[in-house]
């Protein structure tokens, strides 16, 4: 059974940096699609950034393009999400998502595994 494991979440002060990592011990990222979403209090979870291992092809939500990249280290079975200037509104949980149905990437229904999160909390 497929296991993601995150870390790398914490607490930063508006316009710091924080880099997510994803670890799926066991699993062969390489040629996958692989995606983060967050969800952040009373609000439902959203997609923010996925990615097909294999090319590199990546897709955004709108709010975090040009701050959040998603890479994947295939030979070490990880992909992180590097977050630069943050924002209060980034604050959530972010979760690490794997093997697709064949839906939108960007599209909670379209994983079955997931990991526990690891919580982000920005401070203005």
């Amino acid at each position: 059974q497929v296991q993601l494991v995150e870390s790398g979440g914490g607490s930063v002060p508006a316009g710091g940096s924080v880099r997510l990592s994803c670890a799926a011990p066991g699993y062969f990222v390489r040629n996958t699609w692989m995606a983060w979403f967050r969800q952040a209090p009373g609000k439902e979870r959203e997609g923010v950034a996925c990615i097909y291992t294999g090319s590199g092809f990546a897709r955004y939500i709108d709010p975090v393009k040009g701050r959040f990249t998603i890479s994947p280290d295939n030979a070490e079975n990880i992909v992180y999400l590097q977050m630069n200037s943050l924002k209060p509104e980034d604050t959530a949980i972010y979760y690490c998502a794997a093997q697709t149905t064949g839906g939108p990437c960007l599209t909670d229904s379209t994983y079955r595994t997931w990991g526990r999160g690891t919580q982000v909390t920005v401070s203005s």
